[in-house]
């Protein structure tokens, strides 16, 4: 019952069938009569399968694209669209996918068709064909088989497939601060002695293979780098081996050695004579080095030696090392002593190399290393080596200082010979032998405890002095007591002869003054009495004259003996002659009058004689 009404009602709408049949098949009805529907995003390669009349019915020999309308591939493709009178029976169509090359791509294309290439060429040259796009302009014009010079960039291309292969790459990426060394795989011969081609001009860094060869490029090894940035290169054409910038870091100079360009000539003159000196972009070492910094430099065909400007310290001390890592493969100079001792020694040796001698410098030895391992290692060990055995060990230890100042002397000599100047030479620490080390260390010891005997000797005196010193402290108090009265009582002494003296003096003047008075007096009393006498004396002598002499005596007489209370008669009488004045009276009266006149004189007088 159900499939009854099915069938009914398709047998009544018989033409919606029909048109579900037509939508499925329609490729497949149109392609029937002859007509070929290419998407959009497509195009169609067209194979005819055979020619029944005319001269050009099959390909030529090796030939598989039909420029002329032979049964085989066809150069030209079908657009998107419709095509007609392209009967299912003489022609086979395929649609292709449009070929896009992506951002960042490349591709390299490789021909199934066309002229061979010349002899001892790699890739095919280029031709203007659309970008492989127009297959009948490639192969009309001269477009040769196998992989082409010419690179697909990208894009969007219609591209006969039947004809061409496409191999998509990735384009070449430098990134900042490094270089791109280049190998071309096609182009001419490197000259007899050539390394690597030399720069030409107009191929866009590489990229237009065509243009490098038409201008007379070489196969291989190029010397021409290019720089960070995005390179569409053809990977059959040319490879590329990114490598960091040259840099020269601060403190060192670059000296250039080139394997390639120009043969130049030595610049150094006549005075050296151990390589050539060549100027910048010439074969050889540059003679103007490169200051610091970063250079795009084909490390290659350009080899930079850094050499250091500043001082630079060489250790010979094993397991010791500076940053520039000169010194690593030196150790610490054995050398053996007058008395047949073994003993090492740790060197340091500073250098300074000018930026002007650097070039010389290479040229003469080729790096900084050989610098060290063929001058300065065997002059400065050689050097210890001799002065050690021309001494004893113990000498040497104490002769240090003399040794190094020597040392100076003689490796700055010996290095200006190779345009090196020796800034200094350190003697580090000197191991003696152990046996020598022993015996030494025997009577230091000895010393020491000497040293420390004396110290405690000198220790103990210091205790003694200490406890004087606090003794006498404690009787500071009377010490200083008594030696006030001390001074107290010199005091009084110097007082007590000051007032000595004061009084001596005192007496001294005062007795020369008494003296001066008792002059004075005694002579003025002299003076007086002499005025006296002589007054009296006249007196006298005119009483005398007046009444006679022995009257006057008489008179005198009288009066001196009552004035002593004499009696005027005596009790005894003697005879005698009276006027001769021999009598006993006489004579006793003149005695008692002489005795008076002594007795009433005053001291430091004289009384005038009396007359006889």
């Amino acid at each position: 019952m159900g499939s009854n009404v099915l069938w009914t009602w398709v047998v009544a709408h018989w033409w919606v069938p029909a048109i579900l049949v037509f939508l499925l098949a329609y490729k497949l009805t149109f392609r029937l009569f002859g007509i070929v529907i290419v998407p959009e995003d497509s195009i169609g390669i067209v194979n005819k399968k055979w020619v029944l009349f005319g001269a050009n019915r099959s390909l030529p020999d090796g030939a598989i694209v039909a420029l002329h309308g032979e049964a085989g591939i066809q150069a030209e493709t079908l657009a998107p669209g419709l095509h007609f009178w392209l009967w299912p029976w003489q022609f086979e169509i395929t649609l292709q996918k449009f070929i896009t090359i992506p951002t960042g791509g490349v591709g390299v294309v490789s021909s199934r068709d066309g002229a061979p290439l010349a002899e001892g060429r790699v890739l095919a040259k280029k031709v203007d064909c659309a970008g492989f796009q127009d297959a009948r302009a490639f192969l009309m014009r001269g477009g040769q088989r196998g992989p082409q010079m010419s690179i697909m960039p990208p894009g969007t291309y219609r591209i006969n497939t039947a004809l061409f292969s496409v191999d998509l790459q990735k384009a070449l990426e430098i990134a900042d601060n490094m270089v791109g060394i280049v190998t071309t795989k096609d182009g001419t011969p490197l000259a007899p002695g050539e390394i690597a081609g030399r720069e030409v001009k107009g191929h866009a860094q590489f990229q237009d293979a065509q243009s490098f060869i038409d201008a007379g490029g070489s196969k291989g090894l190029q010397e021409q780098v290019i720089l960070a940035g995005r390179y569409y290169l053809n990977p059959l054409f040319a490879t590329v081996e990114t490598v960091e910038m040259t840099r020269v870091p601060i403190g060192y100079a670059g000296v250039v050695i080139a394997y390639v360009g120009d043969e130049g000539t030595d610049v150094t003159g006549e005075g050296f004579k151990h390589g050539n000196l060549v100027r910048r972009g010439q074969k050889g070492v540059w003679v103007e080095p490169l200051d610091p910094g970063k250079y795009p430099l084909n490390t290659i065909t350009h080899k930079v030696e850094p050499v250091p400007t500043t001082n630079v310290v060489l250790n010979w001390a094993t397991g010791k090392t500076e940053s520039h890592r000169l010194d690593e493969k030196l150790s610490t100079i054995k050398v053996r002593s007058a008395d047949g001792f073994t003993f090492n020694l740790d060197v340091s040796q500073i250098i300074h190399v000018p930026r002007t001698s650097a070039p010389k410098v290479i040229a003469r030895f080729g790096n900084m290393d050989n610098l060290v391992t063929q001058v300065l290692e065997p002059t400065i060990g050689n050097y210890f080596r001799n002065s050690a055995q021309e001494s004893d060990v113990i000498s040497f230890l104490k002769e240090r200082s003399k040794r190094q100042e020597s040392a100076k002397g003689y490796i700055h000599e010996a290095l200006d010979e190779y345009d090196v100047q020796a800034v200094d030479t350190l003697i580090g620490d000197i191991v003696p032998p152990e046996q020598l080390m022993k015996t030494l260390t025997d009577r230091k010891l000895a010393e020491q405890e000497r040293t420390t005997y004396d110290i405690q000797r000198q220790a103990e005196e210091v205790r003694r002095e200490l406890q004087q010193a606090r003794a006498a402290a404690d009787t500071q108090p009377e010490i200083v007591a008594a030696e006030r009265r001390v001074q107290v009582a010199e005091l009084d002494a110097q007082s007590l002869v000051k007032k000595a003296a004061g009084e001596a003096e005192s007496k001294t003047i005062n007795a020369r003054a008494d003296a001066q008075v008792l002059t004075v007096v005694g002579k003025a009393e002299g003076e007086k009495i002499t005025a006296v006498g002589s007054a009296e004396a006249d007196v006298i002598r005119r009483k005398t004259e007046a009444v006679g002499q022995n009257n006057y005596a008489v008179i005198e007489v009288g009066r001196a003996l009552a004035a002593n209370k004499i009696p005027l008669v005596p009790q005894i009488q003697a005879g005698g002659n009276a006027e001769e004045g021999g009598s006993l009276v006489s004579i006793l009266l003149a005695g008692l009058i002489r005795d008076g006149l002594k007795t009433t004189t005053p001291a430091g007088t004289r009384k005038p004689a009396l007359p006889e």
